[in-house]
């Protein structure tokens, strides 16, 4: 589990489960050498293989969870609900000792009644029959309760804001709470064929009853924003966080769907709009490529030096003749893998990313501040590189109606002296090939649903008389959506600071706040073993938080373009006036592959391996040695999901593409592609393609093999001009106008279907006098003792005019 809870403690255990391998920061003086050797190895090295990652909503079921006779599993199933029935009556006393004792009662059935079980199987098998017959009874409704009273819990809260250290002793009720909920909502959510006709029936109920507002409260993962956001302003320090996200995006991804329902879901809507089927499935598409070889750096840089410049071999004779040799020897080249060992990076390079961490680290000094407009880019040239040609594009091409109306325009101001408009059918005037080019961008045109929307909205903006009022269907995603409109911005920047606290480039400042409550001890290590057991479980436990926090924020942004392309960006303009970009970008702005291959876990201590076999002692050496495993599932995870949130908020946002530039992220971008895995390349090779058309001629001619794979790898736009950057929506100006036209979008969206005032001027009249006559008003109670003298100020002594009146009506 990602978030154990040790048995007998409700706590986790030194080191719960692992996604990945074993070795955090060592301090150990033993350790250290060993170490710092295995740092230079990974540094100095780019023959990174590559990495079998198959990407999905989550781990493994065991992962997932990596959080006494044989009396229980030979009950019936009549004795087993009794005996839960007197569990759940037990947690009604008063005294909170009793209560959590009942509780840790109810969280070792959760866990699987692993003192009765003979192999991890088994715990995984009666943990999820357990979880199952825990929410037939009833058991997460009385949760929940309990969980209301410990967030209201202020006594709790004024203890830990007098204590100077929290630790993990101040939340151990609430970390038992979390831990039985967080263990129902993963093994009940998981599906599986064999599942019986109950189990269905009661996975759709209790995702309706965590979607929905239930017994007039609200949806259960805006209970958890609201923790999120308590603990972020600092009134309750003592929250285990980690516990809280990690509940947060799985509640999220089991009432709004996965991945691959998102796909699902994308199909229908479309269907339902009358838009074409998609060419491919994405999914499917990202799965099947493979990962190329990362872009050079000494070499290629070597090469460039020994040429003569441009000016000499223009007088040359026989210069063409060399120029062909010399790619001929390119393409024998590039057929061998040029990578085996990691040069160091060009002078120029390290310089621009340290600026850009610079940079950084100002812009995230205080995560609430809005960003600037960024200036105009400075050109860089970079290191030169190979050119490898692509055997096939994996990709259909798209061309936007925009797209089309742009070349038309063009075409008739060049050939016929005038526009016709949004007309793409009138081709009167036009030359032939101008025609078949058009057939051609026509028969790849594609309408996306956030297209349909925008234009649906247009027209109800326009006439919202005759149109009549919009019919929103009470979606989970809606749902969702109304309940956190009016807090969205903080709970945006609660995240962010948050991920920000966790990411392991970040520096230890004083006022941020603190996430590692709920991993320090109430008692410091004194030895060097316990120094370096909690020093990876802090790191553990950041990479956990960086995961849950990734994944929550890229399915709400997917779910919500999918429900509404303007709630989609009411969402990112939030993060990005949050300063989610630099955020991302400093994340990435560390040696990448030694993160992602990173050790943070004690593999005997995960979940459920820690239960079934008798743990051996730990040592130092133990420590260091970590696992067999390739890489870390859950840091490569976190790492594409960053990557596509940065992706989300930067597509077709011009002043967020120049951001990227201003924050010098081609550097930082390129050394990510040392990470031999195919999804996480194709991310970053879109968000380099975002941004060529700004990094000018020289860093387009000094990075051809990047440039390359990114035509081998990327969708096709049949008019983008990315590669020459000669296209005109690059000219830097009005992007300042561009976010606030979206904003104003946003806000009238917003306003329209969400705030609807009873005195509206589109509110209708009532003109009968009987109906008028006959509703009941609210008066103040003492309104009977002036009704006389009411009467006489304002009805006898007012004169009316009888003839007026007539006249007027």
């Amino acid at each position: 589990m990602e978030d154990p809870a040790a048995p007998g403690t409700g706590g986790p255990p030194a080191n719960g489960n692992g996604n990945g391998g074993g070795k955090g920061k060592q301090a150990a003086p033993k350790g250290r050498e060993a170490f710092r050797s295995q740092r230079r190895e990974s540094e100095g090295s780019v023959d990174c293989p590559t990495l079998e990652f198959e990407y999905g909503d989550a781990d493994g079921h065991a992962a997932e969870l990596s959080v006494q006779g044989k009396e229980w599993l030979e009950l019936e199933e009549d004795a087993q609900k009794a005996y839960i029935m007197g569990l759940l009556d037990r947690l009604e006393v008063v005294s909170r000792e009793r209560r959590l004792k009942v509780a840790r009662a109810v969280l070792y059935l959760a866990q699987g009644t692993f003192g009765e079980c003979d192999s991890e199987v088994d715990v995984l098998h009666w943990s999820r029959y357990n979880c199952f017959l825990l929410y037939q009874m009833g058991t997460f409704s009385t949760f929940l309760e309990l969980l209301h009273m410990e967030i209201d819990n202020s006594q709790a809260c004024s203890s830990a804001l007098r204590k100077p250290a929290v630790s993990i002793a101040d939340s151990t009720e609430l970390r038992v709470l979390l831990s039985v909920m967080y263990l129902m909502v993963e093994n009940i959510r998981l599906e599986r064929e064999t599942d019986p006709c109950g189990w269905r029936t009661a996975r759709e109920t209790f995702r309706t009853e965590l979607s929905f507002s239930m017994h007039n409260e609200e949806p259960f993962a805006l209970l958890l924003f609201s923790m999120v956001t308590k603990f972020c302003s600092g009134l309750a320090p003592h929250f285990p966080i980690k516990k809280v996200l990690l509940l947060l995006w799985k509640v999220v991804m089991f009432t709004l769907g996965g991945f691959e329902h998102l796909q699902t879901l994308k199909v229908q809507k479309r269907a339902e709009l009358g838009l074409p089927p998609l060419a491919e499935d994405s999914i499917q598409v990202v799965k099947s490529m493979r990962a190329a070889s990362p872009p050079s750096y000494t070499l290629d840089l070597g090469e460039s030096q020994l040429a003569p410049p441009p000016s000499k071999l223009r007088g040359r004779r026989g210069s063409r003749r060399q120029l062909l040799t010399k790619q001929d020897s390119l393409d024998i080249y590039n057929e061998r893998d040029l990578f085996k060992t990691e040069e160091p990076a060009t002078e120029e390079e390290e310089e621009s990313a340290g600026d850009g961490e610079r940079t950084l680290d100002g812009e995230l000094d205080l995560l609430e501040q809005d960003p600037l407009v960024p200036p105009p880019p400075s050109q860089a040239p970079l290191s030169a590189e190979r050119v490898a040609f692509p055997k096939g594009l994996p990709w259909a091409p798209k061309v936007r109606q925009k797209d089309i109306e742009h070349f038309l325009e063009m075409s008739r101001n060049k050939f016929i002296g005038f526009t016709l408009g949004q007309d793409t059918d009138t081709l009167v005037g036009l030359p032939r090939p101008i025609h078949e080019s058009v057939k051609t961008l026509k028969q790849h045109k594609y309408i996306s649903i956030a297209d349909v929307q925008i234009k649906n909205e247009e027209e109800l903006e326009k006439c919202p008389m005759s149109l009549g009022e919009e019919v929103v269907p009470e979606t989970p995603c809606e749902i969702l959506y109304q309940g956190m409109l009016y807090s969205l911005p903080q709970y945006m920047i609660a995240l962010l600071k948050i991920l920000l606290a966790a990411a392991p480039t970040s520096k230890a400042k004083t006022d941020s706040i603190n996430i590692l409550a709920d991993v320090l001890p109430e008692e410091m290590p004194i030895t060097v073993l316990q120094s370096m057991k909690l020093g990876i479980d802090v790191n553990r436990h950041k990479e956990i938080i960086v995961k849950s926090i990734s994944t929550l924020l890229l399915l709400l942004l997917k779910h919500f373009k999918l429900n509404h392309i303007y709630q989609f960006e009411y969402v990112s303009q939030h993060l990005v006036f949050a300063n989610c970009i630099p955020l991302i970008l400093k994340f990435f702005n560390q040696n990448i592959l030694s993160y992602i291959t990173a050790k943070n876990s004690i593999s005997v201590l995960d979940y459920p391996c820690c239960t079934i076999q008798d743990l051996p002692e730990l040592t130092t050496e133990s420590l260091e040695a970590g696992d067999n495993s390739q890489f870390c599932w859950r840091n490569l995870f976190s790492c594409i999901n960053l990557l596509r949130l940065l992706n989300k908020l930067t597509k077709w946002k011009h002043s967020r593409t120049m951001m990227l530039v201003v924050f010098k992220s081609a550097p930082i971008l390129k050394r990510a592609l040392k990470v031999k895995q195919a999804m996480l390349q194709l991310y970053v090779l879109k968000l380099l393609k975002l941004q060529t058309k700004y990094l000018g001629r020289q860093w387009r001619k000094s990075n051809m093999k990047t440039m390359s794979a990114i035509y081998q790898k990327v969708r096709h736009r049949m008019n983008d001009d990315w590669a020459y950057g000669n296209d005109i929506d690059a000219r830097p100006w009005d992007f300042q106008a561009e976010e606030c036209t979206l904003r104003a979008n946003i806000e009238a969206f917003n306003s329209r279907r969400y705030d609807r005032p009873q005195d509206s001027e589109f509110s209708p009249v009532d003109n009968c006098l009987q109906s008028v006559l006959g509703q009941r008003l609210d008066l103040p109670e003492d309104f009977h003792y002036s009704y006389e003298l009411w009467l006489e100020r304002e009805v006898f002594s007012q004169p009316i005019c009888w003839e007026e009146l007539l006249q007027n009506h």
